[in-house]
This record gives structure tokens, sequence and C-alpha cells, in this order.
């Protein structure tokens, strides 16, 4: 049930110059019409009115351009123009918002909640989103309170480029977080894997900024 979730929430960030991206899509993301300066990584669904989150470093070249969310909608995969909410660079997050409903959006795991060290987790990433890579939380992330901020945590999932932004999700499809960056270690010529870093932002933190600019549209501001 949590693969399918994640499937069906595959989201996407592109930055480009470029003011359309609909020929892209349409192609089913043939090499052949990806936007020549294209950048971009992984965002999650976070509520139905087209919120998503993605990772800050996701947007540091948006200086310029725009910016594009992908998402699905049931069996058709859309890209529309995304306005930027809020971003924080030292918690390494991103709002955006999208003018389209977005029905498959994810849950947070309760802030109440303790996720213990071992929780079983998905990441669903554009790069092992199809195939979602599954893992553990290495760190506990302990019930959040008012006064808890933006908390760090690692997973043992190998992750590639392009899922920065990405969401973790626990075994029931709740988001846990948003990843990061991904750690390596490199003796000599060869690359192994050590942890990739996630984030959990303060939910009602999250909760509310939505709430506020929700309340900016409805006033034509």
């Amino acid at each position: 049930m949590a693969r399918q979730m994640v499937a069906e929430r595959l989201s996407a960030v592109v930055v480009t110059k470029q003011e359309n991206i609909d020929h892209w899509t349409g192609s089913r993301f043939s090499s052949g019409d990806a936007p020549d300066d294209g950048d971009g990584g992984s965002a999650a669904p976070i509520s139905p009115d087209g919120y998503f989150l993605t990772a800050d470093h996701v947007l540091s070249r948006m200086k310029g351009r725009n910016v594009f969310v992908i998402f699905r909608t049931g069996r058709e995969v859309l890209a529309r123009p995304a306005r930027v909410v809020w971003r924080s660079a030292t918690a390494d997050l991103a709002l955006l918002h999208i003018n389209e409903r977005t029905p498959y959006f994810y849950s947070w795991t309760p802030p109440g909640a303790l996720l213990p060290e071992g929780t079983e987790v998905i990441h669903g990433g554009m790069s092992t989103g199809f195939r979602p890579g599954t893992g553990r939380l290495g760190t506990v992330l302990k019930p959040e309170t008012p006064f808890t901020g933006n908390r760090k945590f690692k997973l043992d999932i190998p992750l590639q480029p392009g899922d920065s932004g990405g969401p973790v999700v626990d075994a029931t499809g709740s988001l846990v977080g948003i990843n990061s960056a991904v750690e390596f270690l490199v003796p000599l010529e060869t690359a192994f894997f050590v942890d990739s870093e996630g984030n959990r932002p303060n939910v009602r933190k999250i909760e509310s900024l939505i709430r506020r600019d929700r309340a900016r549209k409805g006033s034509g501001h």
C-alpha cells in the first residue's frame, strides 16, 4: 500500500528558462525534449490544493528562471508553473504552490509520535521512486513540541541524483520528512555509501505557512 501511495504521489521540480515544458511531459520525458538548461529534483505534495515541499538547494539557481512542478493526477502527468511560498537555507526546505488540485498528497506522521531508530521508511524521489528505495531511520525523531524546529535525521537508503527534495515516508505511507543530502565515504577510487540525510520540519509551522498563504490569495494579495 505504501509503495502504491509513493508511486501515485511521485513529483518533481524543474528549474529552467523555458516558459513551458508541456512538450517534455507529453513526450514521456524523452531526453531529446528535456530542457537544455534544466535543474531540479524531487518534491512531496502535502495538501489537496497544490502545496509541495522540496529541498531548498533544488532552487539554488532559480534566479531569472521559471520553476515548474511535475505531478500525477491519476494516469495523467502534468507540469505547472510553481510559486515559491517560503524558503529556508538553514533547514534546506522550500514550500511551493501551483494553481491546481492535487488529490494525491501525503499526510504527516503525527507530530506527537516518537519515531525510533530503525523505523522502516520508503523514499519517493524521482530516481528511486519508480522502485521505491526501502530502509530504516538511523536517527530517533522525538515528539514535536511547540518549541521544536527543524530536525535532521539519517536514513540508510542509497539515493541518487534527482532524489533531493523527495519524500521519506513510513510503512503506512505517512510523511516523515524531506530528503536533503547523500553522504559517501570515498577511500581510494571506490565510493561506499554511508548515509542519506533528511529534514523533518515543524509540521505546525508548515501548516501555518499554508494557512497564511491561502488567506493572502483569498484577499487578492
